[in-house]
């Protein structure tokens, strides 16, 4: 476990009798403690992402005028992700958090109703996913996915023998996660949806539920999944071209091919930093949903391999610090740890998959890296969330609370 960095060193040698007389939160003029492993894989991700939109996005940039365009407002993103950020590890309080969490819920479902209105809602690209704010749109899954994490967790701190020993206890979650799935699935967007359902089921079981219950439950998202696939052409033309993009390279298995031929053209060492064919209008969403592809097509496998391995500490560190949270009694904070990691990782494998050729195309952003505002705010805003629990964790005026008669 990585050594907590104290920005005050009296911080850590209070009394703890005169500790305990000492509001819960006085250590927040005192110095923040942070994960520093954490911090650098977080930091590490976003820096490749800046470097990453630059280069993928540099000739679409070029056709509207400015060749840095769309790096710019990355970096604009960057910025306000890395303020509310802040904002969130130094002035977020996690009780407060977990008292509201039916607040969190209500607000999930509004914000994915509302992106289902005409006029509030925009269609991009055949799906209704994003809310207008003037000049910034925000993609209505992301925040409604922190939103049921806060929900979650606060409902498996409050109720954890219950949904271990009770279907209702472990329904109850389970109806909130299936209208959110219902509505994701009205605009639609089954990538979400699926990140939604088993970031909310690995909660479930960490939480002890009964391993037949995920099992039922399991099957029965399997079955709606199929039904999701053939009733609609377009995921049904999705799964066939991820079968054979061969069969037909120039379209249902276009955005695949090109995503390989990227890869198989980075082979070991990669074609250099910027010089990229297949951004140049072959590969789609080449700044977005498929940006791995040109990551591996210039930096090749240490590229694919570096970025593996920042994901990977960065899921480690989330556990750890729910695991900790856990232990010191936390149990709020524990599994929103559990939560935001198991998200971040979970989208993260399903993109590089996606661009891979191991899945069918899902739509994910690979995040930290993606051109996007929502995603890479959410981004920020859920790694602060992740520091704030450790540095809970580890305050010690509350833990001498604890240690206090």
């Amino acid at each position: 476990m990585s050594q907590p960095l104290v920005t005050d060193r009296s911080a850590t040698r209070l009394d703890p009798a005169e500790a305990a007389k000492r509001p819960p939160l006085a250590l927040r003029g005192e110095g923040t403690r942070i994960d520093g492993l954490l911090l650098v894989a977080a930091l590490g991700l976003l820096s490749v992402g800046l470097v990453m939109v630059t280069s993928a996005s540099v000739a679409l940039s070029d056709k509207i005028g400015s060749p840095y365009h769309y790096a710019l407002r990355q970096a604009l993103f960057a910025a306000a992700g890395l303020v509310l950020g802040m904002y969130t590890l130094w002035r977020v309080d996690l009780a407060f958090l977990e008292r509201h969490r039916y607040l969190w819920l209500l607000l999930a479902w509004l914000v994915l109703v509302m992106v289902l209105l005409p006029g509030i809602g925009h269609v991009v690209n055949g799906s209704r996913r994003w809310i207008g704010f003037g000049p910034i749109n925000l993609q209505a899954s992301e925040p409604a996915r922190l939103l049921l994490i806060f929900y979650l967790s606060a409902y498996l701190a409050a109720k954890r023998e219950l949904v271990s020993t009770t279907l209702k206890g472990f329904g109850m979650p389970i109806i909130a996660l299936v209208v959110a799935a219902g509505l994701l699935m009205l605009e639609p967007d089954l990538g979400a949806t699926v990140v939604l359902m088993a970031t909310g089921l690995t909660m479930l079981f960490l939480a002890g539920g009964q391993l037949r219950w995920m099992i039922l439950l399991i099957l029965g998202g399997v079955g709606l999944l199929y039904l999701a696939v053939v009733l609609e052409p377009y995921r049904m033309r999705r799964l066939t071209g991820f079968a054979d993009p061969w069969a037909d390279p120039l379209d249902t298995g276009f955005q695949l091919s090109m995503a390989l031929i990227a890869i198989g053209r980075g082979g070991w060492t990669g074609v250099g930093l910027g010089e990229s064919v297949q951004k140049l209008f072959y590969l789609p969403e080449a700044h977005t949903d498929f940006i791995f592809s040109v990551l591996a097509e210039e930096l090749g496998l240490p590229g694919m391999v570096g970025l593996i391995l920042l994901y990977g500490l960065f899921l480690t560190r989330g556990f750890a610090i729910g695991r900790l949270a856990e232990q010191v009694g936390l149990p709020f904070g524990a599994f929103m740890a559990y939560g935001i990691s198991t998200w971040i990782g979970l989208q993260a494998f399903i993109n590089m998959g996606v661009n891979m050729g191991l899945l069918p195309t899902k739509g994910l952003t690979l995040p930290f890296l993606s051109y996007g505002g929502s995603s890479l705010v959410m981004m920020c805003i859920a790694t602060a969330l992740l520091l704030r629990v450790y540095h809970e964790a580890t305050d010690p005026v509350r833990l001498a609370r604890r240690m206090t008669p």
